[in-house]
């Protein structure tokens, strides 16, 4: 393969990480205690039906989320008991040996399935990024900008039309993707659970509809924004 064609093929290369740079970014960005603050306080969130107050649901859902980026076992989320005079209520309290556990074994252990998904996406965001920025330096010294350039471009529009595909299906049919979603990264089964569970009291699903509409919106702001940007560069030479 000559240069010319071996350029191309990187600038293809850069193209399609930029997508997962974007999207898993985004994800990133909102595991910060800043989106389940604005998250709880959006009109129309559905308040807990069983007696969670919106403070004690933001304290609860931080420690959740603090769990899925430390490095603590599940003794971090295994431990913690609901405040004083409260307890599980009864549908899932008899799958327990103790209804004073905020989470019962079914939850535990799809919030480690969680983690790992979790902590790999993370892993790959990383990888992803920093294989843009050497393949960057590369392209700069290498005399081959103007073909990571394009890749770029190319990357930022692949990934607002992925998003525009997903977020079409979010607004028409978020069941469906939902239960996509979890098919592709979970054990069938592992995944679904009552409604007086802690996980879908603290994480209805309108939270979740939420946040792939937010992980969509940030990513697509990004494709337009590196898609455009990469381009004008272009246009102005």
């Amino acid at each position: 393969m000559n240069r010319s064609g071996l350029t191309q093929l990187i600038s293809w290369v850069v193209s399609l990480l930029v997508p997962i740079g974007l999207i898993l970014s985004a994800v990133r960005l909102l595991l910060t205690p800043l989106f389940i603050n604005l998250e709880y306080r959006m009109p129309g969130f559905p308040p807990d039906a069983y007696g969670f107050t919106e403070s004690e649901r933001l304290y609860y859902a931080d420690i959740a989320r603090q769990y899925l980026l430390n490095d603590a076992d599940i003794s971090y989320l295994g431990e913690l008991r609901f405040p004083d005079g409260k307890q599980t209520p009864p549908a899932t309290c008899r799958f327990m040996k103790d209804c004073s556990y905020l989470y019962n074994d079914r939850e535990l252990k799809h919030m480690e399935d969680v983690k790992a998904v979790v902590k790999g996406a993370i892993n790959v965001c990383y990888v992803s990024l920093i294989a843009l920025f050497g393949l960057g330096v590369w392209a700069w010294f290498g005399n081959w900008w103007n073909e990571y350039r394009r890749g770029l471009s190319r990357g930022g529009w692949l990934t607002v039309i992925f998003i525009a595909g997903i977020l079409l299906m979010v607004l028409v049919a978020f069941g469906v993707i939902f239960v996509a979603f979890h098919n592709v990264f979970f054990e069938a089964g592992t995944w679904t659970f009552l409604y007086t569970d802690t996980l879908i009291r603290l994480f209805p699903e309108r939270f979740w509809r939420d946040t792939f509409l937010a992980v969509g919106l940030l990513a697509g702001i990004g494709g337009i924004a590196l898609g455009y940007l990469a381009r004008l560069k272009r246009y102005q030479e």
